[in-house]
Parts: C-alpha cells; sequence; structure tokens
C-alpha cells in the first residue's frame, strides 16, 4: 500500500483526503508531536495521520511516509 507521498507538497486537505483514503486516519504515528493550531493557537498532541484540534476543531494531516518531519503536518480547515 503506498502512502502517498506525492501529497506532501499539497495543501492540508488533499493530505487529509489521501490519508483517508488509504484508511490509515486513525492509525498511530511513530512520534507523537505537540502542535499549536493555526487557527486558535492551542497546544494538543497529535497521535495520528489525521487529527483534530481538540478546541477549534482544526483538522490536520500528514502522510505516514512523511510523519518523521513535524513540518510536513498540514492544516485541512475546521471540520474537515
Amino acid at each position: 500500500m503506498g502512502c502517498g507521498c506525492g501529497t506532501s507538497q499539497k495543501g492540508g486537505t488533499a493530505i487529509v483526503d489521501k490519508v483517508r483514503m488509504k484508511g490509515m486516519a486513525d492509525e498511530l504515528m511513530p512520534t507523537a508531536y505537540e502542535l499549536a493550531c493555526v487557527q486558535c493557537n492551542e497546544s494538543f498532541i497529535m497521535e495520528t495521520y489525521v487529527a483534530t484540534c481538540p478546541n477549534c476543531e482544526m483538522v490536520y494531516g500528514v502522510t505516514p511516509c512523511s510523519a518523521s518531519d513535524v513540518t510536513n503536518i498540514k492544516p485541512a480547515a475546521i471540520r474537515y
């Protein structure tokens, strides 16, 4: 199963769509990251390849093959 590395330079919605399509959205990442939400600036821990800020519901995504670098995590949209 490919992980969709081709989406790493695209926006967050493309990344989230690809990860969901591959059925990996709820899979645990090898490393969890603490993120400051771009929408509300609250910190939360992202543990899965698709995660939602518990404060404002901004959705974030990263492909499995790009998850080793926190800068590859991209915001998609609120409640995406």
